[in-house]
């Protein structure tokens, strides 16, 4: 043994001496070089939120293949070393293209995409189009409804938790919030009885042009945020609505109390546009779009904790016949705490806010038919009112399953809860309430249950994450 380790320790030095000669071979320091490239383009490449058709896509995917193929020109003399470590190279470079095009052609990538052309089409037809011809931009709360549906399709599509789609999600969610507070500012002003009569006071004639020309500015921002703009640019458009505000400021308005509040209004409608003109980096922070860092985000998750343990308990209760458990008020406090986080109008974190109300109320409207049951007196009870009673109590079962489970839709247990809940269903379909009101309507309310907690099942198991 003792020979054995001297004989190592004597090839030893050989080995360091032969390994120091392969770091300084030509070939390993050519691909050290490639190296040092290829990691300055990963994190354009872990960022890049954008398609293929884009310009800073084909530069990436350019410099890429450049280095792929200066990577496969190193000579390695045949030396296994030097053949590992050109292997181990292009590998990396090879991951790099593989990840740029995965992110620029994933479904939810191309799913922002349309929704994004759905709304940019939108706000050209019927605000900027109107607005270039001369027309009359269509404002209104039809507008602002149909926005706020796309946004919430938006908010939706889901991101597997890879940082370029939630950058493209983010930003496309940015603008298009933007575009729909400056739309829903815009039919509020509309019930404003402006602008002034120019024969009130000579200050009014030039409010009113400024009022013009904040109309153009409002249809030049949306044109903007929505990418419909090819010339201006957000630096232009500031500077141009800075001027209106210098130009009222310099106005004389003294000793006339309805000009000032038209010229305060009109600065107003000028600071809510100024205040969306921070968006071309926007989306570059990763403290933005990553809301894991969220406060708002964090108290939510917070609240999600502590329902997981009140469920675990009301779950433990529940399988040993134990109803005194039952954690209402706690619920009720944390449904009101909810209500007080902050969304600061992030469709994420609104939505992340109403997944987590949903929670909660499954717990309490688990308790509360619970209760029902345990009170319930069957002997006066209508024959269909009795086959209601039957199928809630199989409801019952079923939502504890079905808050107990914290597995994916291709599970086995899955399939069999959903069809479970759908016989439910269809055995309520099959209910004749024989005339008997009391029997419709309960019928109506164990419908609303079933579908209830189908819903609540589908969005435990839908991959959604912020």
């Amino acid at each position: 043994m003792d020979h054995g380790a001297q004989q190592h320790q004597q090839h030893h030095p050989m080995e360091q001496q032969q390994q120091s000669y392969h770091q300084q071979h030509p070939a390993m320091m050519r691909l050290y070089e490639v190296q040092k490239e290829v990691q300055s383009l990963g994190s354009a490449v872990c960022t890049f939120s954008g398609l293929q058709h884009d310009r800073d896509y084909k530069r990436i995917e350019r410099e890429l293949t450049r280095l792929l193929l200066e990577v496969d020109k190193v000579d390695t003399e045949g030396k296994p070393e030097l053949q590992g470590a050109r292997k181990r190279a292009a590998q990396e470079v090879e991951g790099l293209l593989r990840y740029l095009e995965e992110n620029a052609t994933h479904p939810s990538r191309i799913a922002i995409e349309d929704l994004s052309n759905e709304a940019r089409q939108l706000v050209d037809d019927r605000v900027v189009a109107p607005q270039r011809s001369g027309g009359v931009a269509e404002i209104n709360d039809e507008l602002v409804e149909a926005l706020q549906e796309i946004i919430l399709r938006l908010t939706q599509v889901k991101t597997e938790g890879r940082v370029p789609l939630r950058k493209a999600r983010y930003r496309a969610l940015t603008r298009m919030c933007a575009v729909q507070d400056v739309v829903e500012g815009r039919t509020q002003q509309q019930t404003l009885s402006l602008p002034l009569s120019g024969e009130t006071h000579e200050a009014v004639n030039l409010i009113n042009q400024v009022m013009v020309k904040v109309s153009v500015a409002r249809s030049q921002l949306v044109a903007l945020l929505m990418g419909l703009s090819g010339r201006d640019s957000c630096a232009h458009l500031s500077r141009i609505l800075t001027e209106m505000q210098v130009e009222l400021d310099a106005l004389d308005v003294s000793g006339n109390a309805a000009i000032r509040n038209y010229r305060k209004q009109v600065v107003e409608e000028i600071n809510g546009l100024l205040k969306h003109l921070d968006l071309e980096g926007e989306g570059e922070d990763t403290r933005r779009y990553d809301l894991g860092q969220n406060n708002s985000i964090r108290e939510i998750e917070a609240v999600r904790a502590h329902v997981f343990h009140l469920r675990e308990g009301v779950l433990r209760h529940c399988m040993l016949g134990d109803l005194s458990f039952r954690p209402k008020a706690e619920l009720q406090s944390l449904l009101t705490h909810l209500d007080q986080v902050d969304t600061a109008k992030n469709p994420c974190i609104r939505e992340a806010r109403r997944r987590a109300v949903v929670e909660v109320q499954a717990i309490i409207t688990f308790l509360d038919l619970r209760e029902a049951l345990a009170r319930r007196q069957p002997g006066t009870e209508h024959p269909a009112h009795r086959a209601v009673w039957l199928v809630l109590g199989s409801l019952s079962d079923l939502q504890a399953q079905a808050l107990g489970f914290d597995g994916k839709r291709v599970e086995k247990s899955y399939m069999m809860l959903e069809e479970l809940l759908t016989k439910q269903l269809l055995a309520l379909d099959a209910v004749d309430p024989q005339g008997d009101e009391t029997t419709k309507m309960a019928r109506k309310q164990a419908v609303k249950f079933a579908q209830n907690i189908l819903n609540y099942l589908d969005m435990k198991t839908d991959g959604w994450e912020y």
